[in-house]
């Protein structure tokens, strides 16, 4: 296929859009798609190709061995039992990390991590849009903007402590962390950049930060990653990472990236913190455009209970250390492996989250086809996937089609109902508008009974189509909820 650059005005687009990301604010579909369609990699092919892949990765449950241990800790929950285990990440060149314990747990363990950035190194931000926010948040939107992504010299995350809905208090400890992260690594405080993850309503307590960044700096290694993924789990009951290698003009560069996620997951920037880092050398524009862009193929694909939270945080850093050539545009046709790779990563991660969801013990694939538009797809497909009386059914692994029907048609959304058909997995359980006559009981409860769950529907009245990542809803996800701050 030939590959073609960004035309002039897809470029300006893309600068617009952009901005729109770093600003929070909602991007129209139709801009989003106007920009996929001028970067010609990131087209349909293209994202089939990582999807294949993905789905690839969720069928191997039962054949990967099991997820690498998390320390032991007080209330600790059981592993997932549809945990992977943690990859092997090398060093990404211009990237050291640290953690340590600052205090926010009363059991022993590390909450706080620290990433160190080499001088010059780009970076970008996809934030949540929802409507209180979060002082870290507010923070980093402000100074990427103010930057335009330009020399990010360090990220600081704990966990324990959300600093949401803390008003100028909150805002005056995340500015305490950033300068006296910044005085000690000899850049300015709006070169630094905050995360926070935990109980929201509660004023970070800044000093237990600022006291531990003596001691967290004399350990900052460029190998420590699984560490990093450790420290900044809340209800995660296993690490998450991703990592994969591309080629920019010959040259190999490294994409490495962890998240933390397990309850509140929801589109529209799923629950979670993640940060990714490359030593490829990516203008901080071109990687906002794909940060943004495959934000919403990846992250805003997956859901656990259909509530999003005060700090989602996705960062991506580029720390240009790689000897690959400086890269300006997002399509560039060079970038065409690191495109691939990079959403490779963010897709791998954003199905983790699916799989730690709280007291999840079924994952489950929901395709939606027929649809008017993309959009009315990703809607129903989304309906369903939240749908309490689906995903307790997913939990009592009853293939109940009758509530699947119910959610595709609560969506709101164009449909034939009579040529709407429904399957699980190969089974065929409803098809124009009616039951299958070779709807089988025994088969489908049969197939209920496996780890790893396929739903397809189609809705009869057009070409659109998505994909929606989601598990089961148990007892234990209400025990966790219910005991989460006691």
């Amino acid at each position: 296929m030939t590959r073609k650059s960004v035309s002039k005005p897809a470029a300006k687009t893309a600068k617009k859009t952009a901005a729109k990301a770093r600003d929070g604010a909602s991007i129209p579909a139709e801009v989003v798609e106007t920009i996929e369609r001028a970067l010609d990699p990131l087209t349909s092919a293209l994202k089939r190709a990582a999807l294949k892949r993905a789905d690839r990765q969720a069928s191997q449950f039962t054949e990967k061995p099991a997820a690498v241990a998390v320390p032991a800790a007080k209330g600790a929950l059981p592993v997932s039992p549809l945990a992977v285990p943690f990859p092997k990440m090398p060093p990404i060149p211009g990237v050291q990390l640290a953690t340590g314990r600052a205090g926010f747990y009363k059991h022993d363990r590390e909450d706080l991590l620290v990433m160190r950035f080499a001088k010059g190194t780009s970076a970008a931000g996809v934030f949540t849009r929802h409507g209180i926010g979060s002082a870290p948040v507010d923070w980093c939107k402000k100074h990427l903007e103010m930057t335009k992504g330009a020399d990010v010299r360090a990220l600081v995350v704990n966990a324990g402590c959300a600093n949401s809905f803390t008003g100028k208090p909150g805002a005056d400890a995340v500015r305490r962390v950033a300068s006296a992260t910044a005085k000690r690594f000899d850049c300015r405080q709006r070169d630094v950049m905050v995360a926070s993850t935990g109980v929201i309503g509660v004023l970070l307590d800044d000093g237990k930060i600022t006291h531990r960044l003596s001691e967290v700096e004399g350990r900052l290694t460029d190998d420590g990653w699984a560490g990093a993924a450790n420290a900044i789990m809340t209800t995660d009951t296993f690490p998450k990472g991703a990592y994969a290698e591309a080629t920019i003009d010959g040259e190999k560069v490294r994409i490495a990236g962890i998240c933390k996620g397990s309850g509140m997951i929801a589109p529209d920037m799923a629950t979670m913190l993640a940060f990714v880092a490359t030593d490829a050398a990516i203008s901080p524009a071109a990687l906002q455009t794909l940060a943004s862009l495959y934000t919403r193929t990846t992250f805003n694909c997956v859901t656990v209970d259909g509530d999003r939270s005060t700090n989602d945080t996705l960062l991506l850093f580029a720390t240009g250390q790689s000897g690959a050539p400086n890269i300006a545009r997002a399509g560039d046709k060079r970038l065409a492996d690191f495109r691939d790779k990079l959403e490779a990563v963010l897709l791998d991660l954003a199905l983790q989250l699916v799989r730690d969801g709280e007291g999840a013990s079924k994952f489950v694939k929901i395709t939606v086809t027929g649809a008017e538009s993309p959009a009315s797809a990703r809607k129903i497909a989304r309906t369903i996937a939240e749908s309490p009386l689906v995903k307790t059914a997913f939990a009592g692994e009853d293939a109940n089609w009758g509530r699947i029907v119910m959610a595709v048609g609560r969506a709101d959304e164009p449909i034939d109902r009579d040529r709407v058909s429904v399957k699980f997995g190969p089974l065929v359980a409803a098809q124009d508008g009616l039951i299958s006559p070779t709807y089988d009981e025994g088969k489908m409860s049969a197939y209920m009974k496996n780890q790893e769950l396929e739903v397809a529907v189609d809705v009869g009245v057009g070409k659109g189509s998505a994909t929606v990542w989601t598990c089961d809803l148990t007892k234990q996800y209400v025990a966790i909820n219910g005991d989460y701050r006691s």
